[in-house]
């Protein structure tokens, strides 16, 4: 009796499983196309309205950068992907929801699931953090009650005060920096790379946290979500909510199987693996948006 998974896996001449799929008929791929452009120019309107032009052009920078490292990674595993969809807000902080791309089949091992789900925040962080050190560089130190009215307060990870604490030395009492918008990007960008590092569901951290300890992942998905939620309430953090809601209702709080789990990790991509979870604990801002400031 023939195998049904054998009509759909192949393998190229690296000996990679290539996932055999019909091309996109001509007209659906233009449409496809189109509406990824679309997208793409809407997001840089959406996110120069929200932070200026020199926001808008590191942002995407750091966006393209995160999702191009996922699709090169899917591509390489022979795992057929699109290139990236922004999503243009122009009523949120950051003016984008940010971007994703769409992956067809299963996932050949978890090896590859490692490699695709990492190389995204690997990639973003090429850009972000050089961003971040050059707009901190050129932000200004101010005096706190001379902030232009309606200033928004931006809650710092620890990664990104060492950062400023490096660049412009401890703050006097009483002041703090006015971002400039290649800051402001920098700022947004570890942010992004922070959430995608969440340990939950099909999240980046999801991938790389199943890869590494597969179906017992579930139960560090449900910590992390059980213990954000406990601080969303205990902090008063309202902004975490819809997030939350997000994750459980579409991120899920588990993660599909790869087509063939015994295929090993190693020891170097699990070590690297936990050294991301600690980059996403010195990267995550507990209050992102400081609501008392």
């Amino acid at each position: 009796m023939s195998n049904p998974l054998d009509e759909l896996v192949s393998v190229n001449e690296n000996g990679r499983p290539a996932w055999v799929v019909d091309p996109l008929p001509d007209p659906k791929k233009r449409r496809r196309i189109l509406l990824q452009v679309l997208l793409f120019l809407l997001t840089i309107l959406s996110t120069a309205m929200t932070g200026g032009w020199a926001y808008s052009a590191t942002l995407i920078l750091i966006l393209l950068f995160h999702e191009m490292g996922h699709y090169f990674a899917a591509r390489y595993y022979g795992v057929p992907a699109t290139l990236p969809y922004f999503i243009p807000f122009p009523l949120s902080i950051l003016g984008t929801f940010g971007a994703v791309i769409k992956m067809q089949g299963v996932i050949p091992n978890r090896r590859a699931l490692f490699d695709i789900g990492i190389m995204g925040p690997a990639m973003g962080l090429v850009v972000a953090l050089p961003a971040t050190v050059v707009g901190i560089a050129m932000s200004q130190v101010i005096q706190v009650d001379q902030l232009p009215k309606g200033t928004l307060g931006l809650g710092d990870s620890i990664l990104f005060s060492l950062i400023a604490d490096w660049v412009h030395g401890p703050l006097p009492k009483g002041h703090d920096l006015l971002l400039h918008p290649i800051g402001f990007a920098g700022w947004a960008g570890l942010l992004v790379t922070a959430i995608n590092l969440l340990p939950m569901g099909q999240l980046d951290g999801g991938h790389v946290i199943y890869a590494l300890f597969q179906r017992k992942s579930v139960f560090i998905y449900r910590l992390v979500f059980f213990s954000l939620a406990a601080f969303t309430v205990i902090a008063r953090q309202p902004q975490w909510i819809a997030f939350l809601a997000l994750t459980f209702f579409l991120i899920r709080l588990k993660h599909p199987p790869t087509m063939n789990e015994d295929v090993p990790i190693g020891r170097g991509r699990f070590a690297f693996g936990i050294a991301a979870m600690l980059f996403f604990v010195i990267t995550f801002p507990p209050n992102p948006i400081k609501l008392d400031f």
